[in-house]
């Protein structure tokens, strides 16, 4: 009987992963659907997926599924295949990633949300189907170049950090959740004005897009397929790229290039740079922006207090565990700066 969650060790995992001779593609994919019962359709979900050795991570609510996963590439007409057998899922947009070594993920987890994602809104009070016009990426450019057309990046601000497209506005945010009332405020006078929205795949616009027009914006658009296929469409077509710098993603690699622009800085030093990371200390694993310099100093860490942690033996770290604070709790995603301040471990 298969076991329809992981019980393999992640280290073993991740061994394994780097010890495959078969190439991988990251692919992300969404869809809007009515489920009538998410669990069965996750436990389904997860046998067919696991049949052709996918990873990855997928979200599976009432509303419809969202999932970023990785594949052997000589297996994509097979999940194309297995994906068309359900009939939501026939023929979805895949979304190839850009910059890719195949090794986005290490394990198959599918979970059960009430939204596919979180947005904080009551779908009850509007038509969500109601989206903004999709953009081709030479559409976009076009409509973009109006002096009329205001550019909004529904992405969080550790996100446009280090990638955005040209004139957006960018909100200080860290969740979508966040976004829509922010942006709501920000273009509040500009009804009668082109709100072109963009995301990192598409699939947050499609929910803020109807949200907007339900607001009174009469002119709403979204860049279809995101960022992911504008960069293709740009490459493949010629195009203008308005993109500057790195498109950050949700897997192990956070961020692929998409242009040689680096217009983010290390949160440590202060150094062009725009490679976000993970705090080494488990404890810790705040999100922020290290150079390489930084990471030989701090060993990964995002301060000194997490390195002097990171030394010591197990047993000292479970005798202080849950009695330090570290800036995994004390800040969100990518708010922490830790050039400006640093201490010390006080045991």
């Amino acid at each position: 009987m298969m076991h329809l969650y992981n019980r393999v060790d992640k280290r073993l995992l991740k061994e394994r992963l780097n010890a495959e001779n078969k190439k991988r593609r990251t692919i992300s994919f969404y869809k809007y659907a009515h489920i009538d019962d998410p669990h069965v359709f996750r436990n389904h979900l997860y046998e067919i997926l696991s049949s052709i050795c996918v990873f990855g991570r997928v979200y599976v609510s009432y509303e419809g599924v969202n999932g970023q996963i990785s594949v052997f590439e000589d297996k994509i007409d097979a999940l194309r295949e297995t994906l068309n057998m359900i009939d939501f899922l026939r023929d979805v947009r895949f979304n190839f990633a850009i910059e890719d070594d195949g090794k986005s993920f290490y394990k198959l987890k599918i979970k059960v949300r009430d939204k596919i994602v979180a947005d904080g809104l009551n779908d009850d009070t509007f038509d969500v189907t109601n989206r903004g016009v999709h953009l081709s990426a030479k559409a976009f450019n076009e409509l973009t170049d109006r002096d009329d057309a205001i550019v909004i990046d529904m992405r969080n601000h550790y996100e446009s950090e280090v990638g955005h497209f040209k004139k957006a506005i960018l909100p200080d945010v860290e969740t979508f959740r966040e976004a829509l009332p922010v942006v709501l405020d920000t273009i509040k006078d500009d009804r009668e004005k082109h709100i072109v929205m963009y995301c990192t795949g598409g699939i947050r616009c499609e929910k803020a897009s109807a949200y907007f027009k339900h607001k009174g914006f009469r002119n709403v658009y979204q860049l279809d397929g995101g960022i992911i296929e504008y960069a293709r469409q740009v490459e493949q077509e010629g195009l203008d790229n308005k993109f500057i710098g790195k498109n950050f993603v949700f897997d192990e690699r956070l961020g692929e290039r998409i242009t040689e622009n680096v217009i983010a800085s290390c949160h440590q030093c202060g150094a062009p740079c725009d490679t976000h990371t993970n705090c080494a200390n488990d404890e810790c694993h705040i999100l922020f922006i290290q150079c390489d310099a930084c990471r030989e100093k701090y060993r990964g860490c995002c301060s000194e207090k997490c390195e002097e942690f990171n030394a010591l033996d197990e047993d000292q770290k479970a005798s202080l565990k849950g009695r330090v604070e570290f800036n995994g709790t004390k800040f969100g995603k990518g708010r922490y700066k830790a050039h400006k301040k640093d201490d010390h471990l006080d045991t």
